[in-house]
């Protein structure tokens, strides 16, 4: 008897410290919004890979200071209501990383001087007018595919690489999208 209770704990033990090691490198994440669009979709399930070496082009989950609603904190995660999150985690797509210039006018994003080809955008214009000369160290500028309807760099400014949670390594939901994202 003594054994079998020694194996189950010995058993519950491995299996917390499994799961430990993995919530350390990857993290979860369900689309809630139509930002991403037609990248990803609502109820899209995401894996993360908990980093903050990104790239132009990654698409990105961040923390913000912007207060979950009632109803959203009814969606969160288990791993989230256990972590008592209270704030919102947007994901974006990087476009300038510190040390790029950024330049959208007249609907066309240019970043160091180059028009960017987005294949992957929602429509043809992006709304807004900045000029960033150089994005500082630590910093990066984000913006949805779904450029009329994001809420992203354009209006909340830079966003902190240490508020990131991660990049999307792989769309596990839908079964029939599986596979990694462009």
């Amino acid at each position: 008897m003594k054994n079998e209770i020694f194996e189950w704990i010995k058993s519950i033990f491995i299996a917390i410290v499994i799961a430990l090691i993995i919530t350390s490198l990857i993290t979860p994440l369900t689309v809630y919004s139509v930002s991403m669009n037609p990248t990803l979709e609502e109820h899209d399930f995401l894996i993360l890979l908990n980093t903050h070496n990104v790239s132009r082009g990654d698409i990105v989950s961040f923390q913000t200071d912007l207060q979950l609603s009632e109803e959203e904190k009814k969606q969160l995660n288990i791993i989230q209501k256990l972590k008592n999150v209270e704030t919102k985690a947007l994901i974006k797509r990087v476009i300038a990383i510190e040390g790029d210039e950024l330049l959208i006018v007249d609907g066309k994003v240019y970043v160091n001087n180059v028009e960017l080809q987005e294949k992957y955008i929602n429509e043809d214009y992006t709304f807004g007018d900045i000029h960033i000369e150089r994005v500082p160290e630590g910093k990066i500028f984000v913006m949805g595919d779904n450029r009329a309807n994001s809420l992203d760099s354009r209006s909340m400014g830079l966003i902190d690489l240490n508020t990131l949670k991660g990049k999307v390594l792989i769309r596990i939901f839908p079964v029939t999208k599986l596979g990694r994202i462009d």
